[in-house]
Formats: C-alpha cells, structure tokens, sequence
C-alpha cells in the first residue's frame, strides 16, 4: 500500500465530505449510503467510493 500524506488524506476526507454534502443522484431520497476507502493503482492512493443500497 502506498504511503497517503497527510494532503492526501485530507483530500480524499473532503471529497468523501462532499460527496455526502451533495448527492449524486437527485433522484433517489431513500436508501442507506454506504462510503468505502479503496487503493487506487492509477493515482497511486486512496479514493472514497459511495453506494446507494435500497
């Protein structure tokens, strides 16, 4: 795993943040929201990812 600076992580912490703040889909109003951190090998760090599960 690579090493995630402390910019790093505060970058993904906001967008993750963001994420959260303003939703995606406007269409959907129901659901759980579940927010995972994966290792992305093409920028080399990690990356927030949200799904929407009815």
């Amino acid at each position: 795993m690579a090493n995630l600076t402390r910019r790093g992580f505060i970058a993904v912490t906001a967008a993750a943040g963001a994420v959260r703040v303003l939703p995606s889909v406007a269409g959907k109003v129901g659901g759980r929201r579940i927010l995972t951190l994966v290792y992305d090998k093409g920028l080399g760090m990690m990356r927030a990812v949200e799904r929407i599960v009815p």
